[in-house]
């Protein structure tokens, strides 16, 4: 059974639980305008050719596996400055603007990750390019950026193993972006306090 799982999903399941396993358990996909302008973003960065300038070459559309942790995906671009050894850096592009949480960040890491296993190097950080703001964040991968990744991919497994859809997430907001807001139907749940009833009659 192939239990790799897509370094992109990890974002999902960072974002909301429920989200990743309507996508990757129970297969389904909705669009809006948030999800259309970020697959152009990364249709048109992909398309773009290898090139060298000065010391520092750039590769993009680099494809990513880690048989460690089980993940595979695509990185948007890869510089590689030179140097003995060179230096590797791996940048996403998104399409909106710097987060305070770490859905963007914990996506950077997983591809660091993988980058360490294939090329055998340290990454030491990256960055995320933001099309709302047009500017670079530069991201340290730090023990605790690691630590949290590595509990994303666990959690994401597991729920992939479980291969059950779990209820929204508390925080609400997060819907209004989302792309398969309509398909989930959180606010139904919100209405729905049957499973509160029986399980405090169950209730010690």
């Amino acid at each position: 059974m192939d239990d790799t799982i897509a370094i992109s999903a990890l974002q999902h399941y960072a974002y909301c639980p429920r989200q990743f396993a309507l996508i990757h358990i129970e297969q389904v996909w909705g669009e809006n305008r948030f999800t259309a302008e970020g697959r152009l973003l990364h249709e048109r960065v992909d398309s773009g050719t290898a090139e060298q300038r000065r010391d520092v070459r750039y590769e993009r559309g680099v494809m990513l596996e880690s048989q460690q942790y089980h993940l595979r995906g695509k990185m948007d671009l890869l510089e590689i400055h030179s140097g003995d050894p060179p230096i590797y850096y791996p940048v996403e592009y998104k399409r909106g603007k710097p987060k305070i949480e770490d859905w963007d960040r914990i996506q950077l890491c997983a591809q660091a990750l993988c980058l360490e296993e294939m090329r055998q190097c340290v990454i030491e950080e990256g960055a995320l390019w933001y099309w709302e703001v047009r500017r670079r964040e530069v991201i340290a991968i730090s023990p605790e950026l690691r630590f949290a990744t590595l509990a994303i991919i666990e959690g994401a497994r597991s729920l992939l193993a479980s291969g059950l859809t779990p209820h929204p997430i508390a925080d609400t907001r997060r819907c209004r972006a989302c792309s398969l807001v309509d398909l989930c139907e959180p606010k139904v749940f919100l209405k729905d306090h049957s499973r509160r009833y029986v399980e405090d009659l169950f209730k010690p």
